[in-house]
Order: structure tokens, then sequence, then C-alpha cells
């Protein structure tokens, strides 16, 4: 029996044939900057605040998030089939985006705030508890999101440049956070050398990322309103949906073996990047030793790469193909992300009092940074092409589903960064609260393996996944001709 006996009937494929006017490339990518905020005020700081400042051990700290994955990995394709098939008069994805906004808000804001007085194990049951519904709350908007970024061009090259936008704001965002972070909220103080150890800024810096990334979560919904009439429509004949029709949507796109590919490349990447990411302030604070207002000068330069990822990676599109971009992209992205602590271990990086220690850091996190946003952009455009095909395959369209996948794979990487990192930073026995410079040097050596050569082979294994990709730009077209020939038939068979 195949997947979908009788085709159903649709509406367009997406709300422009082809280019997309600026000002709605803007205000739809305005919504990435949202998620990036609330991504960056709670990925890059919560695992260093309940271990280093809340004294969590690393293993629960860890554990809390990935409990929370376990979730996502039911909501969000949840959310994905349900923006797929969702009517009202709002349109189908705009009514889970309006949702999200105050719970994500009310949760974050509570994380950095437990009540004094609770034990370890308290701890990490408020921190469980609130990363689950803050992060289901963020699936009502970040799926549909994304899925709404699938359906504004057919055009191969132009979803590269809507992608290419919604990264460069969301970048903005995720960096503005971390700028605000690093110069005003964590400054030091006549009590904290190093404001990253003073526990009374961390609801600050919630209060202010929550309203933030609330109110523009807000403003994207709304301005993207207008839209509704143009965008694609749930075909008056698909089914409604129950539990069977849920498992089939997820088998349905499970069984696209380009979608396969990527998603596993993806969530391999994902323990690399999340292991990283989760022990990144530990690297900063105590394996270079830096200070708040010196990690913020990484901030500022970081933005070059997302606008070098904007120009970039269109023309890019326009003269390869996405899975030679996709793989350049990646391997350089690893080469450069781990190069610091491997040239360090080999006694070729700048010591932590060298004036060249900085400059030689910030070299290569620009080139990481570069590499990894134009692997984004591409993964993204690529995964938007899958759902043509797809639809071409089955008769369904599910961008919702596909890019349900995408979301997971984000929270992925926090979830498994936060665990694995979480049990090697209490296998290395890394102090609690301990004043930089102060730690043992062979735990210091430890960390960085942890952050170098360990961290990095998932990624690598990833490279093996992107190279069995193969929908390439001349099969694109191809599919776009036998579509539109079937919405002509259907449009001719229906008048």
């Amino acid at each position: 029996m195949s997947v979908i006996d009788t085709p159903p009937t649709r509406v367009g494929t997406s709300a422009y044939p082809a280019g997309v006017p600026h000002g709605v490339k803007f205000v739809y990518g305005i919504g990435a900057a949202a998620e990036a905020i609330v991504g960056v005020a709670f990925n890059a700081f919560n695992f260093f605040f309940y271990t280093n400042i809340m004294g969590v051990p690393g293993t629960l700290a860890g554990l809390a998030i990935t409990i929370a994955l376990v979730v996502d990995a039911i909501t969000d394709p949840l959310v994905g089939t349900l923006s797929d098939r969702w009517r009202s008069r709002l349109g189908r994805r705009h009514p889970f985006m309006f949702a999200a906004p105050l719970p994500v808000m009310l949760c974050l804001f509570l994380i950095y705030s437990p009540p004094a007085g609770f034990s370890t194990f308290t701890l990490f049951l408020w921190l469980t508890g609130l990363t689950v519904i803050m992060r289901s709350a963020m699936t009502l908007f970040h799926v549909p999101h994304l899925a709404l970024g699938a359906e504004l061009s057919a055009d191969f090259t132009e979803r590269t440049r809507v992608m290419s936008i919604n990264t460069l704001l969301g970048s903005v965002g995720g960096f503005g956070t971390a700028f605000v972070a690093y110069s005003f909220v964590f400054s030091a103080t006549p009590e904290y050398s190093n404001g990253l150890l003073n526990r009374e800024a961390y609801p600050t810096f919630a209060i202010w990322a929550a309203c933030a990334g609330g109110v523009v979560m807000l403003l994207s919904t709304t301005l993207t309103l207008n839209l509704v009439p143009r965008l694609p429509q749930v075909a008056i004949d698909l089914p409604r949906l129950s539990t069977m029709e849920f498992i089939r949507d997820v088998r349905s796109a499970m069984s696209n073996r380009n979608y396969l590919m990527l998603l596993i490349g993806y969530l391999l990447l994902s323990a690399t990047l999340g292991t990283r990411d989760t022990i990144g302030l530990h690297m900063n604070t105590y394996y270079w030793e830096l200070l708040p207002e010196q990690i913020r000068y990484f901030v500022i330069f970081g933005l070059i790469a997302p606008i070098v990822g904007f120009v970039v990676v269109a023309p890019l599109h326009n003269r390869f193909e996405k899975k030679p971009v996709l793989i350049v992209g990646l391997i350089a992205l690893l080469i450069f992300a781990t190069s610091p602590v491997l040239l360090r271990i080999a006694g070729y990086f700048p010591e932590n009092n060298s004036d060249l220690l900085i400059p030689f850091l910030m070299v290569f996190y620009l080139l990481s940074m570069t590499f990894g946003v134009i692997l984004l952009i591409s993964a993204m455009s690529a995964l938007a092409d899958i759902a043509d095909e797809h639809e071409l395959n089955t008769h369904r369209r599910q961008e919702g589903i596909f890019y349900a996948a995408r979301s997971f794979f984000a929270k992925a990487s926090s979830g498994l960064g936060h665990l694995l990192a979480g049990i090697a930073i209490d296998i290395i026995d890394f102090p609690v609260g301990a004043e930089p410079g102060t730690v043992d040097p062979e735990i210091i050596f430890r960390l960085g393996l942890i952050d170098g050569p360990i961290a990095v082979v998932p990624g690598v294994i990833a490279v093996f996944f992107y190279l069995r990709y193969n929908l390439t730009r001349r099969r694109h077209t191809e599919i776009q001709t036998q579509l539109k020939a079937r919405r002509d038939r259907l449009s001719g068979g229906a008048s």
C-alpha cells in the first residue's frame, strides 16, 4: 500500500514563484533573531550556571537537557505535522507562532532564578521541568517559522537567499545577546573580577533576553500575517490528524534517502558542536583564561561570519552544487574549530599571557564561524529542495515535518552536548567555582582534549553521510517541472 492512495488537491507550492521581496525576507528573517536570542541565553550560559555556580554535577546538568531532548523527539515532528494540516483564518503556521512567546519568556527567567535552599536533586528537577516546557513552547515558533521560509519561494537559488538573510539576522540576534551579556550584565564588580562567577547577574540577564526574544517573536509573526493568503493551503482531501496519520507522516519523511543522509549527518555534527558550545565558557574562562570583556570581542568579530555567508553562499550555489558546498563547509569548520587546542597541545600556539593569544583565537574563531554559516545555509536550502522531491514522490507537501528535524537537531546539539560535556566534566573532576589560574594543569589539559580531538570525532563521521546526499540542480529542475505539470492537470480537472 502506498503512503497515500489518492493525490490530494494542491494550491501552489510557494508564496512567490521566484524572487521574494526584500521586505518579506527581512520580516521573516527577524524571527530567527528571536530564536537565537533565546538559544544563546539558554545554551551558552545554563551549563556554566548550574555546574559552576549552583554546584550541580555535570552529569545531572547534562541529563536534564537530554530528558528534554527525548520530549523534543515527539513534540517537534508533532508540531510539524500539525502545522502542515492546520486550517484557520490565520493560515497553517501563524497560530502556533503566536502561542510561543509567553511560556518561553517565563521559563527562561525561572531557569536562572531557582529558589534559594534547593538541594542538588531539586535543582536538577527544576532545570529539567522548565527546560521541557520552554523547549516545547519554542517548538511552537521554531518549526512553523522554518516551514514558512521554505514556502516563500520554489526557486533553487532564491531559497538560499531567503535562508541566508534568515541566518544573518539570527546571527545578529545571537551575537547581540552575547555582546550585551559580556559587556554589561557580566561585567566586573568589586566583588567579582570575573562577572561570570556572579550568581546575581544571571536573573538580570534572563529578564533582558526573555523580553527581547519574546518581542521579536511577536513582531515577526505579526508582520508576516499578510502572507497567509499567498501561502500554500491545506489540501481539502488531506486526512485529519490521528496517531496513525502522524506515524505515517514521520515514516514517509524518513523514507526519503536524501533527507535521511542529511539528518544523520546533522545529528553527528550536533554532537560535536553541542559539546564544544556547552563547555565554551569553561574553555574561555579556565583554558584560555579570558575575562568577559575580552570574550565580547569575539562576538563583535563573529558578526563578520554571517555577513560573509550572506554574500557568498548564493553565488556559490549558482556555480556549484549544494553537496560540495556542504562538505567543504563541514570539513573546514571542523579543522578551524579544533586547531587552537591541537596547536596548543603541540606547543605551537601563543601562551595565555601573550599579546598574540586573542588575535590568533579570533582568526580561527572567525574562520570556523564563516564555514559554519555556509554549512548551515546550505543545509537549510537543501531541506527545501528535499521537500519538493518528497512531494513529487508521495503527493504530500510536508515542510513542517521536514523542518521539525532541523529544529530537533538544533536542540540535539544542546542536549547531546550537555550530556557529553557533563559526563566529561565529572570524569576529569573539574572543580566548582574555582578562580581562573588555580585549577590543576592536568585537569586543564584534559578539558582541552574534550574541546578538541574528542569532540570532533562525531563531526568527522558526519562527512561520510553528507557524501551520500545526491539531489542535484538538474534533478531539482526536473522535479519542479513535473510538479508544475501535475498542478496544471489538477487545475484543469477541477475546472
